[in-house]
């Protein structure tokens, strides 16, 4: 659901090191010893001291863990051996939560990462600096460029350790890493600066914090630390002052010879990598941008060659939290393998595959925190969601690890939505306790969506106006296609069938599209080429030649904000014609709510979360409609296709927008609100505040920006920005005595008016957007962001409608007898003074 988090590259200098009260506390057991004051080493040396005999520093009795670097423990001391063959190769460095502190909330479980950073381990003197590389930058080694790229490209030294001894073989160079691990180090911190603030933290303290374990693996290291923190407002168990978390960091090498990347390409949803390649030549310093993707080649190349399905040397393969309900466990299998039938169109057999967590018995050196395994965790949160993230190698897209997190609590959500939007034609549907076929359906796709993260793909908004909404009432067309076509938007169940279509329960669920076999195949398809710039040519003709009956789409919503067909939750191509079929749906399930929810021995706690968030939904689809006024579709174009980028909705469109919104929300909705519910639940204003919601939304900066940008772009099918606002002031203002509903949204149309006139003073700091280059994507940009009002027309607008408001208020005012209704007349009148002379 959630997408994957974007981590900061920036890095900080280790922290100091622990008290020498803190150093004297014994940790408990199984635990590193704080940090000594004086900075001694193992044995009570000096830090300062040179190397000593390997046998003095790692004896006989050590604990050892042989991988790529060699981990050992020595009481309680913990040292890493780095051979020289790995000096200077390139790791990724990967800070994840371990243990969550009670009561933090938000999107953050165990297995989350926080940061990741490439870094290198490269010996000066008789030292190991571990250095922070930024891949944003780069050039071949054999260009006299290069060497200017690294000197404007310096790296942060995040950790330094004395050589405590050479190898055996003098080959490998042995640290004591225990200080870097042990003290309040920004590079390792489990809290940011934003969560330190939050919390309150006022020290770092090192005697109740310690390194739980160091486990060595043939191409990773995994360090978990417990850290706490003396904290004036913790998120939990407020009179113990005090936030402690599990962190745990994985040091992972990266391939010597980086995978071939695939260059990204802004109309096809991938996450992607960036990096500014200055040993192109060309005159300008030219950005790269390349796809995230697993490494999949196949076993037999001739057979792929020759259109067969081939399995992968490498299958990418994930294994299922032991913590996993076992009544689930069948959904979220299936969730993760939903993607091989779409990896097939790439010329993949079994490319992705599901496994349950192996026990000790039966192999005890499987660790689910060797960066090795990807994971899907069940988290145990009440936090409604679920999230897809994966780390990748950030010079070529390589993904190389993910964790699937399934929040516990998201089963609460499907019931919700699934009751709102399909109980009017789902029977399956009109429970508290959803049936488990059903239940597990929605569970399935939803994980199917975050793996689709993981593989790479981004949400794509745009992908479910490609189905005509008559289309979404269809048995045979929903059974075959869902209700989008791709699995990657957020258009979850079919709330436009309406009862007696023939709709079975699984019809009404999302399911992998048309759309997600496009973008595997473009993503993963080996193509027969010597390069990736020579695989370009292949990909663009793809993309421009297309003969499916539903062409694949995509804009990200930051470009295509004003696209009335990308929008979240919308279903269909006609959002007016959607949204009267969900009007239909809510007012049939509206009154069923006290029904559908009775249990009992229970009050009405349920009945009140199910209609509150049936109001928010219902008026989330009045917001699909609104998007359609000033709205701009965004059809991303190179330079040799025909077509325009950005076309305006046409006027009569935008016109019907405003007048359904007039119809079902400036004028009251008052079947949201049915006595049977106010009775149990008591009054509830969330009604009116959606309302004003969205009246707020159609006098935005943004979107009268866009009308005003419209008009000056294409007057033939704009809607003049003087001639709307001049339409939804009669829709806002007309129809006689206002009932309460009306009175509110006559106030909130006043001050949104007060808002052009006076807008709120732009932040400070220069322009938005500045700084370095970018990505592929940055060649595309939003057809208009908000105005500078002050500068725009919008004022003088604004202050002719507040001038015909009062005089038509006082008019009012003077003819109603009604106390209520004239005192509102008359206050509007004064209002207005106020706005156009303030004192």
């Amino acid at each position: 659901m959630s997408l994957p988090r974007a981590f900061p590259a920036s890095v900080l200098l280790v922290a100091a090191m622990a008290t020498t009260a803190a150093a004297q506390q014994t940790p408990p057991a199984g635990a590193a010893a704080p940090p000594p004051a004086d900075g001694a080493a193992a044995g009570g040396a000096s830090a300062r001291r040179g190397p000593r005999p390997y046998a003095q520093v790692i004896p006989a009795r050590a604990h050892t863990e042989r991988g790529g670097i060699t981990v050992h423990r020595v009481d309680d001391r913990y040292f890493f051996e780095v051979p020289d063959s790995l000096a200077g190769r390139d790791f990724l460095m990967v800070t994840r939560v371990a243990g969550v502190p009670a009561g933090a909330g938000g999107f953050q479980s165990a297995g989350s990462s926080l940061t990741e950073r490439m870094i290198r381990w490269e010996r000066v003197n008789d030292r190991v600096l571990l250095k922070s590389i930024s891949p944003a930058a780069v050039a071949d080694d054999s260009l006299p460029i290069a060497r200017s790229v690294a000197q404007n490209n310096y790296p942060a030294i995040i950790g330094a350790f004395p050589i405590a001894a050479f190898g055996k073989d003098s080959a490998a160079y042995v640290i004591d890493v225990t200080d870097f691990f042990a003290a309040d180090n920004s590079a390792t911190s489990g809290l940011d600066a934003a969560q330190r603030r939050a919390y309150g933290v006022r020290r770092y303290d090192a005697a109740r914090s310690y390194i739980s374990s160091v486990r060595g693996f043939p191409i990773n290291i995994e360090v978990r630390q417990v850290q706490t923190f003396d904290a004036a407002t913790p998120p939990s168990d407020p009179d113990a002052a005090t936030v402690t978390m599990e962190t745990r960091q994985s040091f992972v090498l990266l391939p010597k010879t980086p995978m071939r990347p695939r260059y990204a390409d802004a109309r096809v949803g991938y996450f992607s990598v960036d990096r500014v390649n200055y040993g192109l030549d060309v005159q300008k310093a030219e950005s790269q941008e390349f796809i995230t993707r697993w490494r999949l080649e196949p076993k037999d190349p001739a057979a792929y060659a020759r259109g067969e399905l081939v399995e992968p040397v490498k299958p990418i393969v994930y294994y299922l939290d032991p913590a996993t309900p076992t009544r689930w466990k069948r959904y979220v299998r299936e969730g993760v393998e939903n993607w091989q039938q779409v990896f097939e169109k790439a010329g993949f057999k079994n490319a992705i595959l599901a496994k349950d967590a192996p026990t000790k018995a039966q192999d005890p050196d499987f660790d689910p925190d060797d960066a090795r395994y990807s994971i899907v965790r069940w988290a145990a949160s009440l936090v409604r969601n679920a999230t897809g993230p994966h780390t990748h190698d950030p010079r070529s897209g390589e993904i190389i690890n993910s964790e699937i997190t399934w929040y516990h609590n998201h089963m609460r959500s499907y019931r919700n939505w699934l009751m709102m939007e399909t109980g009017a034609a789902n029977p399956s549907a009109r429970t508290l306790d959803i049936p488990e076929e059903l239940m597990g359906e929605t569970m399935r796709q939803v994980i199917t969506h975050e793996i689709g993260h993981a593989l790479g793909l981004q949400h794509n908004m745009i992908a479910s106006a490609s189905f005509p909404v008559d289309s979404l009432r269809s048995p045979s067309f929903t059974r075959v296609y869902g209700v989008s076509a791709t699995i990657m938007d957020y258009a979850r169940q079919n709330y436009i069938a309406q009862p007696g279509d023939g709709l079975q329960p699984k019809d009404f669920i999302r399911r992998v599209g048309p759309f997600d076999d496009f973008a595997i195949n473009w993503g993963y398809r080996v193509i027969a080429a010597p390069s990736a710039e020579a695989e370009r040519t292949t990909l663009h003709r793809w993309l421009t030649q297309q003969s499916g009956p539903f062409p694949y789409r995509f804009a990200s919503q930051q470009l295509a904000a004003g696209d009335p067909r990308n929008q979240t939750e919308d279903l269909g191509d006609d959002p007016i014609k959607a949204s009267t079929f969900s009007t239909m749906n809510y007012k049939r399930m509206i009154p069923n709510l006290v029904t559908w929810t009775a249990t009992p021995g229970e009050d009405y706690t349920e009945l009140r979360e199910l209609y509150e968030e049936s109001v928010s939904r219902w008026f989330g689809n009045m917001n699909h409609v609104a998007t359609m006024i000033g709205g701009v579709e965004v059809d991303l174009k190179t330079s040799e296709q025909s077509g325009a980028v950005y076309r305006v909705v046409p006027k009569a469109r935008q016109q019907a927008a405003l007048a359904f919104l007039s119809s079902n929300v400036i004028t009251t909705p008052t079947w949201l609100s049915p006595p049977a519910i106010a009775q149990r639940i008591g009054p509830s204003n969330t009604v009116s505040t959606r309302q004003a919601g969205v009246l707020t939304s159609l006098l935005s900066p943004a979107r009268l920006g866009r009308l005003a940008e419209s008009e000056r772009y294409d007057a033939t099918n704009a809607y003049p920005l003087a001639e709307y606002m001049a339409d939804l002031k009669r829709a806002v203002f007309s129809g006689g005595a206002p009932d309460a509903g009306r009175r509110q949204l006559q106030r909130v149309y006043l001050q949104r008016l007060e808002a052009v006139i006076a807008p709120p003073s732009a932040p400070t700091g220069g322009p938005p957007g500045g700084g370095g280059g970018g990505g592929g994507a940055a060649r595309f940009v939003p057809f208009v962001s908000a105005p500078v009002v002050a500068q725009s027309d919008l004022p003088a607008l604004a202050r002719v409608q507040l001038r015909e408001i009062q005089r038509e208020a006082r008019a009012a005012a003077a003819g109603q007898s009604t106390t209520t209704i004239r005192a509102h007349w008359s206050d509007l009148a004064d209002r207005v003074t106020a706005i156009l002379d303030p004192k």
